[in-house]
């Protein structure tokens, strides 16, 4: 089936992004690659390629697009009941921390991540993060890497967690120790990154991590 110049754009654009990245993009990020600045126009010309049989949909998801071509070529997909969907909140640093306009906590809602239930075990609360910076490569969490975080404040000594420091207003994604009652060690998993060192009433722990995505 024919497609116009536009149409041809779009498709080439999921292809490459679920190629390079392993997902396909937001209706948002192909307008900004087609140079297309309006959502509706791109909806309308995804439509288009639904119907003409290159894509399928799954508009209750941001990145719900599927290539007709991958999908024959992909394994049965898994029940919906062992789906679980998570929120994909915003970045977080594995590096030095910098600041952020309010606590992970207030952070809107900008995705979703599906994931299957041999993935991920746990029950309750979850959120996802896009790690930045390489403080945690010993650790086999790179740069551009998807963190699945359970919302807690009770960890152990050795957990991975998504650290809040009060006063700096700053967070980061480093493995906690308990020095002693008052003191609180942020390990880095990178030899070359100092440990940061934060007296317990200063500091939030506002996740543990449960799970790795990688970015491919």
């Amino acid at each position: 089936m024919d497609l116009s110049p536009k149409q041809q754009k779009i498709l080439d654009c999921i292809r490459e992004s679920i190629q390079e990245k392993g997902r396909p993009p937001t209706i948002r990020e192909i307008g900004d690659v087609v140079k297309i600045s309006s959502t509706s126009v791109v909806n309308y010309n995804l439509n288009i390629l639904q119907e003409k049989g290159f894509i399928q949909r799954d508009r209750d998801v941001s990145r719900g697009v599927k290539l007709v071509e991958l999908a024959s070529l992909a394994p049965a997909e898994p029940a919906a009941s062992e789906i679980i969907r998570v929120p994909l909140i915003g970045r977080i640093v594995a590096g030095e921390p910098v600041p952020i306009p309010e606590t992970l906590a207030a952070l809107s809602v900008e995705d979703t991540i599906a994931l299957t239930r041999d993935i991920v075990e746990e029950n309750g609360p979850m959120y996802a993060l896009e790690v930045k910076g390489d403080s945690m490569i010993d650790a086999l969490i790179h740069d551009g890497d998807i963190v699945i975080m359970k919302r807690q404040s009770d960890v152990n000594n050795g957990d991975l967690v998504a650290a809040w420091l009060k006063n700096e207003k700053e967070t980061t994604l480093k493995r906690f120790y308990r020095e002693s009652s008052d003191l609180v060690r942020l390990q880095p998993a990178n030899p070359t990154i100092q440990p940061i060192y934060v007296h317990a009433s200063n500091l939030d722990i506002q996740g543990k991590v449960i799970a790795i995505v990688r970015q491919l």
